[in-house]
């Protein structure tokens, strides 16, 4: 498993897969490709490198892994579209993914990251509790499933 930075392509594979991995698993209907669509289209448009990042995961020549470090203001990074294709789960893809954002978070001089996920999102959740994300806020939203519990989550650098 190598991590790389992103290729001609990589982005819209990063969409798609969103799309299809989250309807297939969670019921999630096309708003959230749409989410996601936005968040890369705005990466793309914005991108400024000295304070934003995005990291591809591969494992034998495949990618299987992507995340976004975006600026939120001066002191605050917001981890954005964290993505680990089922086969991957449980090769530490989720953890170089998040490691990254946090390291290059420290080097680029924010003083903390956040980041807002899914209650039902169990894998994802002990990935940021293990990594010293703390739970801050939660409530219901339905803005591409149903009974959804969106939480907000903030590590301190």
């Amino acid at each position: 498993m190598k991590l790389r930075a992103p290729r001609p392509g990589d982005f819209g594979w990063t969409v798609q897969r969103h799309g299809a991995l989250y309807a297939a698993e969670q019921c999630w209907d096309a708003r959230f490709e749409g989410m996601v669509a936005g968040v890369v289209s705005d990466f793309l448009k914005t991108f400024d490198p000295a304070r934003e990042a995005c990291w591809i995961s591969e494992h034998d020549g495949q990618p299987v892994g992507s995340v976004m470090l975006v600026r939120e203001d001066e002191t605050t990074a917001r981890l954005r579209v964290l993505l680990v294709e089922p086969g991957a789960r449980g090769l530490g893809v989720g953890e170089a993914l998040v490691g990254a954002c946090i390291e290059f978070a420290r080097t680029a001089g924010y003083s903390q990251i956040v980041l807002r996920t899914q209650s039902n999102l169990l894998g994802a959740r002990r990935l940021h509790e293990r990594a010293g994300f703390v739970l801050e806020k939660a409530w219901p939203y339905d803005g591409f499933g149903e009974n959804l519990i969106s939480e907000a989550w903030r590590l301190k650098l």
